[in-house]
């Protein structure tokens, strides 16, 4: 660079520096203004040297970030410091953490920290790493919430500079904030934040549909211009009548949102009906602002007829994220859909700034700190690590984009669950003991099942008993973070007491069979059954899976060991490879393979580079010629198609069909006799690990017949019962449907 090209950019990034002291959201003390220079020369010193890709000065990033965080969130000095220090550490080795401590303290070098390790993970990695490094990232919430939140601002900064990326590059990262990023901002209430991360990623991963959207909303601009003047020209007298403080804004919906709209309801652009939503803003006295909100409510109401199904009350019920407003869509002029958005001025920057404007009205009140609340629910969902990365944070992410229902408890206090959410649900955020000794549910005094969505404005009383526990159903019906790893921890738990149970058995048969139960033995029959571990072994013995003959079986080939080895030595030479019979083998025995969150049975391949077996830990690559092709998760390609092609990715994994639950109909008949009906059920409930549907009965002239729907885990199970049922006096044929 020239003299005068150095000079200009040195003025250029003095002026960035003013800039945002000039537009932070908070007021900055002298001391404040000091920390901020500091971090500052300190972020000059650190990237002196460096070069983003499109050639400009890399101090420009830390100090865009800063402005981000200091405007765009309205966060502290402390944080503006950390943002401008976000990358020091990761970037130059001149510079440590003790470093950054010593220079400014504990707080500001524990964001960075967290900041550096996430940012040492963020590099190009599978899918199961990506969600591990996101899982992590979660857990610095625990040690600071501002980790998070210049993490997002970092991220809108990437989105928003990212023309002289490589298209790939692009996508991959664009796809990562749709992912997770954008549903982030969401639940910590920076919505603007969530609005430019989701268009900017619509931008890089469907450029077409994205341009196309931008071109027909900037033609429709003026139209839409004309039309929220003639509604503001409708409601502006009575407004003014009532000597209201206030301001008409017309908001155009997100290129995003809109498209999500085409999508769900299989429309054009045109045919979108609220492309834009009139929003009015009021100044008020803290005591008057729920009762002006309600009387401009009733101004538009008395002018445009509203859609009672769509009232949105958040000012009485404020969602988690802090957001206040009143939501009504009404039908404007020419009969168009508007939905128009009430909120004080109070209200709009909380709804702008998410929660540092929450923290400055708060000052003084002793409202609930929303924050800190959902920063606890999560680490709630965080606690069971055992939880498989991937599944945590598809998990997580539709937690985090939920929409919100209101329910009672039966004392009337109001819980906020997300929509979709059940009485298992609910259960388990009241407690944890609550959820795990749910017998049943009420809502609004009727019994329903645990699968049963509630609706906002129910009343939910969950009905427990002390010999009630969670079982594999479960899972169907739960859709929090919370109830699913809670659920998942107990069946856990309960498989290690079936498997205790089952090592027990195995002992008691394989002396029978003068066989000792030892670790030799032991690995030769999980080896034996193709299984994982010794804990599947005793689970599949407690629960019948794995029976006598074929323990038998074991025993007899351990004796033929060797001249079984011999034998398929030599068939395996005459007809196919060692590899395509081992294959063969394992498949037609072991497990099914499913793809994606739904579990979904696909046709595919197994790649050739890394030769996935059953068990295997997974993944599904779509190719574009040769359909889905099934890869290890070490595979030796793993990590150049899951950073170039992330979007190709599908989630793939091996189901161990003995562990499925299948559902059976048996019919009984026989000579009716009292309490036939009780002696049944009995017997079907001290068979463990069979869960009855339904039962039905009829009697004709002292004859009986039945039909009894039960779900059991495998065919061994079903004959057990049968078998038990034909031994009840006056049953006389028991078969199966």
């Amino acid at each position: 660079m020239t003299e005068l090209e150095l000079e200009n950019e040195n003025v250029a990034i003095a002026k960035a520096y003013k800039e945002l002291l000039r537009v932070s959201y908070r007021t900055l003390t002298d001391d404040d203004k000091k920390l901020i220079r500091k971090a500052f020369d300190v972020a000059v010193d650190a990237h002196k040297d460096q070069r983003r890709k499109s050639g400009e000065a890399y101090i420009f990033h830390p100090i865009a970030v800063a402005k981000i965080v200091a405007q765009g969130i309205g966060m502290d000095a402390t944080s503006i410091a950390a943002a401008l220090l976000h990358d020091v550490v990761e970037d130059n080795e001149d510079y440590s953490i003790t470093d950054i401590e010593q220079l400014f303290g504990e707080t500001v070098a524990k964001i960075v920290d967290g900041l550096t390790k996430i940012s040492s993970l963020d590099t190009e990695m599978d899918v199961s790493l990506q969600a591990e490094n996101f899982r992590r990232m979660l857990l610095t919430l625990n040690d600071d919430v501002r980790v998070i939140i210049i993490k997002i601002a970092d991220r809108l900064h990437n989105m928003q500079t990212m023309e002289s990326m490589r298209s790939d590059k692009q996508v991959k990262i664009a796809s990562e904030t749709l992912y997770i990023y954008a549903p982030l901002a969401h639940r910590i209430g920076l919505y603007n934040i969530k609005t430019e991360l989701e268009d900017l990623g619509l931008k890089y991963t469907e450029p077409e549909v994205y341009k196309d959207i931008l071109t027909k909303i900037k033609e429709s601009k003026e139209e839409q211009d004309a039309y929220i003047t003639e509604f503001n020209n409708v409601i502006k007298t009575s407004l003014d009548k009532e000597q209201l403080n206030y301001t008409i804004k017309g908001r155009p919906k997100s290129i995003f949102s809109i498209r999500r709209k085409m999508q769900n309801q299989g429309v054009s652009f045109d045919e979108v009906y609220d492309k834009f939503a009139v929003r009015i803003i009021y100044k008020c006295n803290p005591e008057e602002e729920k009762f002006l909100a309600w009387k401009i409510y009733s101004i538009v109401t008395d002018h445009f007829r509203p859609n009672p199904t769509r009232l949105r009350d958040w000012i009485s019920s404020p969602k988690s994220t802090g957001y206040e407003a009143l939501h009504i869509t009404v039908v404007g002029p020419k009969g168009r859909w508007v939905e128009v958005q009430i909120r004080s001025e109070r209200m709009n920057e909380i709804a702008e700034k998410g929660f540092a404007a929450h923290y400055k009205y708060k000052e003084g009140s002793v409202k609930e700190d929303t924050l800190d609340t959902w920063v606890a629910k999560l680490q709630e969902a965080l606690e069971n690590h055992e939880t498989n990365a991937v599944d945590f944070v598809e998990q997580f992410k539709l937690n985090l984009y939920s929409k919100e229902i209101f329910v009672f408890t039966p004392k009337g206090e109001l819980k906020s669950l997300p929509k979709g959410a059940t009485p298992l649900d609910f259960a388990y955020s009241i407690h944890t003991e609550v959820g795990m000794k749910t017998r049943g549910a009420k809502v609004n005094g009727k019994l329903v099942p645990l699968s049963h969505e509630l609706k906002s404005g129910d009343r939910v009383d969950i009905l427990t008993s002390d010999a009630a526990k969670p079982n594999p159903n479960w899972l169907d019906y739960a859709t929090t973070a919370k109830a699913r790893s809670k659920i998942k921890s107990a069946l856990k738990e309960d498989k290690k007491i079936i498997a205790e149970d089952g090592k027990e058995i195995l002992r008691r048969k394989l002396k029978q069979l003068k066989i000792v139960l030892n670790e030799k033995s032991v690995n030769e029959l999980v080896s034996h059954f193709k299984l994982k571990t010794s804990l599947d072994l005793f689970y599949r013995i407690g629960v019948g899976t794995i029976d006598n003959t074929m323990l038998k079986e074991y025993a007899s080939s351990r004796s033929n060991a060797f001249m079984s080895y011999i034998k398929n030595k030599i068939s395996r030479k005459q007809n196919l490879t060692q590899e395509e019979l081992d294959r063969d083998e394992i498949t037609s025995k072991y497990d099914l393979l499913v793809f994606g969150k739904e579990e979904e049975k696909l046709d595919y391949k197994l790649a050739s580079c890394c030769n996935p077996i059953p068990g295997d830990p997974v993944f599904g690559f779509l190719t574009i010629n040769d359909g889905l092709k099934v890869h290890k998760k070490n595979c030796p390609n793993a990590v150049s198609l899951q950073s170039n092609y992330a979007y190709r990715i599908m989630l793939a994994k091996w189901i161990d069909s003995s562990q499925q639950e299948f559902a059976a109909q048996i019919t009984l008949s026989g000579i009716d006799n009292l309490g036939l009906v009780n002696e049944i059920t009995k017997v079907i409930s001290s068979n463990m690990h069979v869960n009855m549907k339904s039962i039905s009965f009829q009697s004709d002239d002292g004859i009986f017949s039945g039909k009894i729907n039960v779900i059991v885990k495998n065919i061994t199970l079903l004959k057990k019962l049968m078998d038990n049922l034909k031994k009840i006096n006056g049953i006389d044929k028991v078969s199966r449907v």
